[in-house]
């Protein structure tokens, strides 16, 4: 295994906590991780994305500049990082916010509707975890049993009352099949 993932958005979309917290459910397993967050200095509003990598080997350098996986949260991001996924690579994208298709033919590309699916399950805020929740469930990223421990790694502690809304969020996104 050696996955290069790219996930992008907006400030304030829970971007670099969707990396983290899939960096802990593969360290959990006992894999090698690398996580890099990115962001404008805006924050909330501005761009934000992270690099993960999940693999059996040591990683060499913690920079995915060709990602195997990209996940995309907005149309900037998309327009941004399309042509950088790797030949036969997967590219995620909101459809709820982005209502172009993915442009390249020589990648799989994969519309859900996160934002709409977190709002009607009552899960408003959570869109990324149901697009994780995607990803995971489609790629094989993870294993299950290690979801809620990873929750409960990068869920802080002020914000305790949103573990089980998180893992209902990744719960939606695995299941969803559109």
């Amino acid at each position: 295994m050696h996955e290069r993932i790219l996930i992008a958005g907006f400030g304030g979309q829970g971007i670099l906590f969707a990396g983290k917290f899939l960096v802990y459910a593969n360290l959990l397993a006992g894999k090698e991780v690398s996580w890099l967050p990115s962001y404008g200095p805006e924050m909330r509003g501005g761009t934000a994305n992270c690099s993960v990598i999940l693999s059996d080997t040591p990683i060499g350098s913690p920079i995915v500049d060709i990602p195997d996986i990209l996940v995309v949260m907005n149309l900037p991001s998309l327009d941004k990082f399309e042509g950088a996924t790797a030949p036969g690579g997967r590219i995620f994208v909101d459809s709820a916010l982005i209502t172009r298709r993915v442009a390249r033919a020589d990648v799989t590309s994969v519309y859900i509707p996160a934002t709409q699916l977190a709002d009607a399950n009552g899960l408003s805020g959570l869109a990324n975890m149901v697009m994780l929740g995607k990803v995971i469930a489609d790629c094989g990223l993870c294993r299950p049993e290690d979801l809620p421990a990873a929750m409960g790694k990068v869920v802080p502690e002020r914000k305790r009352a949103l573990f089980d809304k998180n893992i209902q969020a990744l719960q939606v996104g695995a299941a969803f099949f559109g």
